[in-house]
């Protein structure tokens, strides 16, 4: 009888559960079942001829850590097989991979066009640090695809845009968006950290680019900074590693290995944190003291319709307005215990913080009532804990005003 192939040995007819677990696992000679940690600045070579070739790109084999690692590659490539992408580059932080991305695609004279509703840091990228090297940007309502289609200039290169949206959850039609930066030859980068690679599948929806804060839920254990770039082969191993292996902003081979460990639980870990979350925003959607939340999987969202369209889940993060002023907001956030205060995200501890005075405090008062960043809104990212113990926590902090 013919010996057939076992269908699953290829990373494309595994689920992504899978491939979060098994994709891209290299096996040294020792055949250990965790990925080895090669925790190596350089790499030797067995005759000078094979250096040459390895530094003219010739043949196969790493040279130096900065351009690639063993271990940093395993994390690539499960990232790729993850999101069904071609090709990925870790780098040292989400911000370099923001960074990473929009620059490979732009040179002075060009023109970038983003969503205005971004990370503190992101928008500082697009609306101040671009601009320096000549790349002018406009921001637009990214809750409207007419906006990109009419910010749209011959000389756009890139559109770069965050769905869900922080700290708010506004969300962008990223199908629609990715077919009008195709019609006008721009490649569409999409920061993906609020949905996970769990829910939300933007390389489906016609992105060119997904970047991640592995920082958030890839590591999800507040252990290590980290960030990665997925997307097409061409743009991946071009100016994006050329960009990397030039000026450093390289993942480093531990942190890469942390993500590796990381990847295996991220199913598991963000499907119970988005279990709580829907729990805690049935809550305080019928809290006398709540103003308003902001959560996409809540039909309350004004975007519920595109969040069913485009998202699987509503995932763990959350926004709500308290009654009152910035003094009840922080009351809220100051009396909770379980809940620490943080301006991270995506961890396995549940996290709040006032976005008006940290993440977006840069941004002028006009800047963040544009955007709805009131001085009375707590941007919340549920963690592990028990649902009961977390809707105490908040029922306990709001009491207290």
């Amino acid at each position: 009888m013919a010996t057939k192939t076992n269908p699953l040995l290829d990373p494309k007819n595994q689920s992504p559960a899978s491939r979060a677990v098994h994709g891209g696992t290299e096996r040294s000679q020792h055949g250990e079942t965790s990925e080895a940690l090669f925790l190596s600045s350089g790499f030797t070579y067995p005759s000078s001829e094979d250096a040459r070739l390895r530094f003219k790109g010739d043949t196969d084999g790493h040279i130096y850590s900065r351009f690639s690692n063993p271990t940093v590659e395993m994390f690539q490539n499960r990232m790729a097989a993850l999101e069904g992408a071609d090709a990925a580059r870790g780098t040292a932080t989400g911000m370099a991979a923001v960074t990473t991305a929009l620059m490979s695609l732009v040179q002075a004279g060009d023109h970038v066009v983003a969503s205005r509703a971004l990370f503190g840091g992101c928008r500082y990228v697009v609306e101040d640090f671009l601009p320096r090297w000549g790349v002018s940007s406009t921001l637009v309502d990214g809750r409207d695809p007419k906006n990109f289609e009419t910010a749209m200039r011959d000389n756009t290169k890139a559109v770069f845009v965050e769905s869900p949206t922080n700290p708010t959850l506004e969300l962008v039609d990223l199908e629609a968006v990715a077919k009008i930066a195709k019609a006008h030859d721009a490649k569409f980068v999409v920061d993906n950290v609020f949905a996970t690679p769990i829910y939300q599948s933007p390389l489906e929806l016609g992105a060119d680019m997904v970047v991640y804060s592995a920082t958030k839920h890839i590591d999800g254990q507040g252990r290590c900074l980290g960030g990665v770039i997925v997307g097409d082969q061409e743009l991946i191993e071009g100016d994006v590693h050329t960009i990397i292996r030039q000026t450093g902003p390289s993942m480093s081979p531990f942190n890469a290995w942390v993500m590796l460990k990381g990847l295996e639980t991220l199913g598991l870990r963000v499907e119970k944190m988005t279990q709580n979350a829907k729990a805690i925003a049935d809550m305080l959607a019928n809290h006398p003291k709540v103003e308003r939340i902001f959560y996409p999987g809540h039909s309350s969202h004004p975007q519920y319709e595109l969040a069913q369209k485009q998202m699987k889940a509503g995932s763990n993060m959350l926004a709500f307005e308290v009654k009152g002023t910035q003094a009840d907001a922080y009351a809220v956030a100051d009396h909770l215990a379980l809940i620490k205060i943080s301006n991270n995200l995506g961890d396995a501890k549940s996290i709040i913080t006032h976005p008006a005075t940290t993440t977006h405090q840069r941004l002028d008062e006009e800047d963040r009532a544009e955007l709805g960043i009131s001085e009375t809104l707590l941007r919340l990212s549920v963690g592990l804990e028990a649902e009961e113990d977390l809707l105490a926590d908040l029922q306990f902090a709001l009491d207290q005003i």
